[in-house]
């Protein structure tokens, strides 16, 4: 435990700091993403802020501050990426040596499991991709996002229940 006249701005403690969570925000952000190269990256950036804001941010807020800086960049990045990926899709074409009536399904199925997942909101998803790809329990999903058991429980039900409606179309 840190004492509390440490500051975030010196060095030990902004070390202490990484070293303590670097590795689990790394982890939250990947599995939001599925991509580890982009969760470090957006870590990373996320540690790179804290330390140009280390004289507006009190150390007993790093860890919630490094939490929605990293949320943050990684929701700037998923918008970006619809950009991308929306004028790729009209100027693109794959080539690969499946059955094309596959191919169909196959995209049809993901853009349908995209939906399911795009209709959770923000909390759901947070929580159940935490619970069910990170295998956090659920006291450590209450901490990470600063909320009670009980908002987990409901946020990861919620989540089952929508995605079973949805998917139950497919």
């Amino acid at each position: 435990m840190q004492n509390k006249k440490e500051h975030v701005c010196e060095e030990k403690v902004f070390q202490s700091v990484f070293m303590t969570y670097a590795t689990t925000i790394r982890n939250y952000i990947y599995y939001k993403c599925g991509d580890e190269y982009k969760a470090a990256d957006l870590v990373q950036d996320a540690f790179a802020k804290l330390w140009q804001k280390c004289d507006d941010v009190p150390f007993k807020k790093a860890k919630s501050f490094l939490y929605t800086v990293a949320n943050n960049l990684f929701l700037n990045d998923v918008a970006h990426q619809k950009v991308v990926l929306n004028y790729q899709s009209g100027t693109h074409k794959s080539h690969t040596n499946e059955n094309p009536e596959f191919l169909l399904e196959e995209k049809q199925y993901n853009e349908k499991l995209q939906n399911a997942l795009n209709k959770l909101t923000d909390g759901q998803r947070e929580a159940f991709l935490l619970n069910r790809i990170d295998g956090k329990k659920y006291a450590e999903i209450a901490e990470i996002l600063n909320i009670s058991i009980k908002a987990v429980e409901k946020r990861i039900h919620g989540a089952l229940v929508s995605l079973r409606k949805e998917i139950g179309k497919i």
